[in-house]
């Protein structure tokens, strides 16, 4: 039995078409999430999803590829077998060749007998970045820009600057700005729309929320796992392109970002677009590149792309001047984990004192910690007294908002709710094209900088380069406490 969902989660039947929709993006990721949605009752039975396919495939052979990867929904769901089913019956596979446009037409044919203004017609380009403008002109030759279409677009957007202001001109040569969805998946995982409920939805934290109280910001995002199957374009990128110019910078601009006038898309893109361009250039002494040892052997050659990189950036307004910014992400680190930590001043004075021998951890500094992977959450770091008799013992202690713990439901995937978005119609966690080349304004001359020095290398397992230039980074679990070793 499918479940209810409340009244204002509800989206319009639509026509989704996802191009590569046999591929491996599209396995792991798209229909994976399109069935969890199927199953709590947000897709619908008069839903169409059309997975485009330049090679014939069948319809149940494409279902038998796709059903290891819905494993987890298939194993609590009741009547599985039933749902499955049902979910299956939706897909359509059409035989389009992006490049000759052999195919397009039929398509069109199949999606026009359905169409109507207030049915969402969305485009979901799982393919190469070089085929984004040859679909676009593609599907504009066989008119399906209508304006009920919307075009999702996938990361890597571009390589530098120029590349993504190519394809951005592509892309929007035939749709408009309010048609495209450039997706960055980190932004629809639950913890960071909290990030924003936090801010904006609780007073105690946003008058805190600037330099007079917060000392400095830690965002990690680190894996255990190698490059693995993508070492050739991991190989082209690296790390600053692959991690930093997206993911992270996204999170910096929801952390650093001002509130804005109201929770709108547009108003939203504006003040993160306000804090990429406040971003101050950097210097060499703030940048370090690592290098796993293995790296070089598992691509098969010489190379001097990074797999780690962190970065001290600094963002030149009234709110963070004189805040650092500390940015690090890397492979085959100690642990899996994505993390932001706000780190508030020390108190001026300890009253506590009277004397005695200091105490380390009596003298901790206030924390908020915002889990994004795994085990989702937020943590407030205080200093409590320790019960019993005997005088006023400090302790380290925290407040903990697990959401595993606290919500019975489900978490959605962060693909989940962005695909649910595009259906809606709401752009607000996807980025605006000038975001896009304002993070790419920014990276490149720290791209060009960072690899006029060789990367450092350090053994799988640890926590990066042995030179860690993080003093101040020292109560992260990426530089554990003495306290906690």
């Amino acid at each position: 039995m499918l479940e209810q969902i409340p009244q204002s989660a509800a989206i319009p039947d639509s026509d989704y078409v996802i191009f590569g929709g046999t591929g491996d993006l599209a396995l792991r990721k798209i229909f994976p999430a399109l069935f969890w949605r199927y199953i709590d009752g947000q897709i619908g039975k008069n839903f169409r999803l059309i997975a485009t396919s330049r090679k014939p495939i069948e319809v149940p052979e494409f279902a038998e590829k796709l059903k290891p990867f819905c494993g987890d929904a298939l194993s609590t769901t009741e009547n599985a077998d039933v749902v499955w089913q049902e979910f299956i019956q939706l897909v359509t596979i059409q035989i389009v060749d992006i490049a000759s446009g052999d195919g397009a037409e039929e398509m069109a044919s199949f999606l026009m007998k359905g169409a109507s203004k207030d049915r969402p017609l969305i485009f979901y380009l799982a393919v190469a970045p070089a085929l984004f403008g040859p679909s676009c002109q593609l599907l504009e030759k066989v008119k399906l820009i209508l304006p009920q279409s919307r075009l999702v677009v996938e990361k890597p957007l571009g390589h530098d600057y120029a590349s993504a202001e190519k394809i951005s001109q592509e892309i929007r040569s035939v749709f408009s700005e309010d048609q495209i969805y450039r997706i960055d998946h980190y932004l629809g995982k639950e913890t960071v729309q909290n990030l924003m409920a936090l801010r904006f939805a609780n007073v105690i934290f946003e008058s805190q929320w600037n330099n007079n109280a917060i000392d400095h910001v830690q965002i990690t995002v680190a894996e255990t796992v190698g490059v693995g199957q993508r070492a050739s374009y991991y190989d082209e990128s690296g790390a600053l392109r692959d991690m930093v110019q997206n993911h992270i910078l996204q999170l910096v601009c929801l952390v650093a970002m001002e509130p804005p006038s109201h929770f709108d898309a547009n108003q939203v893109r504006d003040e993160k677009l306000r804090v990429l361009k406040a971003l101050r250039p950097l210097q060499a002494e703030d940048i370090m590149r690592g290098q796993y040892q293995e790296y070089e052997g598992e691509i098969g050659g010489r190379s001097d792309t990074e797999t780690y990189v962190a970065l001290k950036l600094g963002i030149e307004n009234w709110r963070w001047a004189g805040v650092p910014f500390y940015v690090r992400t890397g492979k085959k680190l100690a642990m899996r984990a994505s993390e932001i930590v706000i780190t508030f001043k020390k108190k001026p004075h300890d009253i506590f004192a009277n004397g005695k021998e200091a105490n380390s951890k009596d003298d901790l500094p206030n924390r908020l910690v915002i889990r994004l992977q795994p085990q989702e959450g937020l943590r407030l770091q205080l200093i409590s007294k320790e019960p019993g008799p005997g005088g006023m013992r400090l302790f380290p202690s925290e407040l903990n908002l697990s959401f595993d713990n606290t919500f019975e439901a489900r978490l959605p995937d962060a693909y989940e709710r962005l695909l649910m978005d595009t259906a809606r119609g709401n752009q607000t966690l996807f980025m605006r094209h000038d975001e896009v080349l304002a993070a790419w304004a920014f990276v490149d001359p720290v791209i060009a900088l960072a690899r006029q020095t060789p990367p450092s290398l350090y053994r799988a397992g640890t926590f990066g380069p042995e030179d860690n230039f993080f003093d101040e980074g020292k109560d992260s679990w990426l530089n554990p406490r003495e306290d906690e070793s």
